[in-house]
């Protein structure tokens, strides 16, 4: 326990704000920034009340209320309560590896600027969307009332929906499989690739994650063996983020799966491929504005927040 100055255990007047030193509101918004594991409390995250509780624990005011911290944090965008799931990167050659993509973004490879005939796509797979059967059919909104959809569902199986983004021309090429794999992916491949324009085009970039049916050197080969324009361009690990498709599932995910009516796999791949055509009617390329100099930033940023960094 911390000795409590004596200038800080001031007791207030009825309906008077207590006045606390600038010392205190620095400390309190320091402890607000520990995790609580720090202050060995079984907690996962700190609410104002519990800041404040902890402040008098630890010595640092005699009293102090939930509101007084709620309304200090407030004012410098701190928000304990809140947290989010982050994805942290962990490939050593991150900035090596990402850097090449951030350039096609701009249309840059190796150091020149790419030909009016050569295209981006980011591709990847969204697994597991489900065919649920709601056990009440769905309700339209009204007046004063919500759209409705059925709790209960029966399971009626599930798509893989495989995607290919063309970045610069805000265009689509999409498939359903059963599963993903080698196979499902040289499908997606070959549907987009003797298309124009990129079956006659001089080179088109395939931007993909590590996953099984694209990983490495030996999918970089098959690639090009499948097709000798293609130049598969390959994301560090825990890098979704930088891979366009990604924006494009969210889409799909927000505007056509949720709520997630579907009676059967036919309506499931007809609800996808429709919402594939009706957003290439109204999309544009995405306004991706991160490079570079922003990653070097952020990884710079990142390690001197880890909990790992040395002083």
């Amino acid at each position: 326990m911390r000795s409590v100055p004596t200038g800080w255990l001031i007791k207030s007047e009825v309906g008077v704000r207590p006045h606390f030193p600038p010392q205190v509101r620095v400390q309190i918004k320091a402890l607000a920034c520990e995790l609580p594991t720090k202050l060995n409390l079984p907690l996962s995250r700190f609410s104002s009340s519990e800041i404040a509780r902890a402040a008098v624990n630890e010595g640092l005011v005699a009293q102090i209320s939930g509101t007084t911290v709620w309304r200090w944090l407030s004012a410098d965008a701190i928000r304990p309560w809140r947290h989010r799931c982050w994805i942290f990167p962990r490939d050593p050659q991150f900035a090596q590896k990402a850097g090449p993509i951030l350039d096609l973004y701009q249309r840059w490879w190796q150091g020149k600027h790419l030909k009016d005939d050569e295209y981006i796509l980011s591709t990847d797979e969204k697994t597991s969307i489900q065919a649920r059967a709601r056990l009440h059919p769905t309700t339209p909104p009204a007046a004063k009332r919500l759209m409705r959809y059925e709790h209960e569902y029966e399971r009626k199986g599930a798509w893989a929906y495989l995607a290919a983004w063309d970045v610069g021309r805000a265009k689509l090429t999409g498939r359903c499989e059963a599963s993903t794999g080698i196979e499902p992916f040289h499908r997606l491949v070959d549907q987009t690739m003797r298309r124009e324009p990129y079956r006659s085009a001089r080179r088109v970039f395939w931007i993909a994650d590590g996953g099984s049916s694209h990983r490495g050197e030996a999918a970089a080969q098959r690639l090009r063996g499948w097709h000798q324009n293609a130049v598969l361009v390959s994301t560090p690990v825990h890098a979704s983020w930088l891979n366009q498709i990604e924006i494009y599932f969210s889409i799909v995910q927000r505007k056509a799966l949720t709520p997630n009516d579907l009676s059967d796999l036919i309506a499931a791949k007809q609800r996808l491929l429709g919402f594939q055509k009706h957003f290439e009617k109204i999309a544009s390329p995405f306004d991706w504005k991160f490079t570079r100099d922003d990653l070097e930033k952020l990884l710079t940023r990142l390690k001197k927040e880890s909990p790992t960094s040395e002083p």
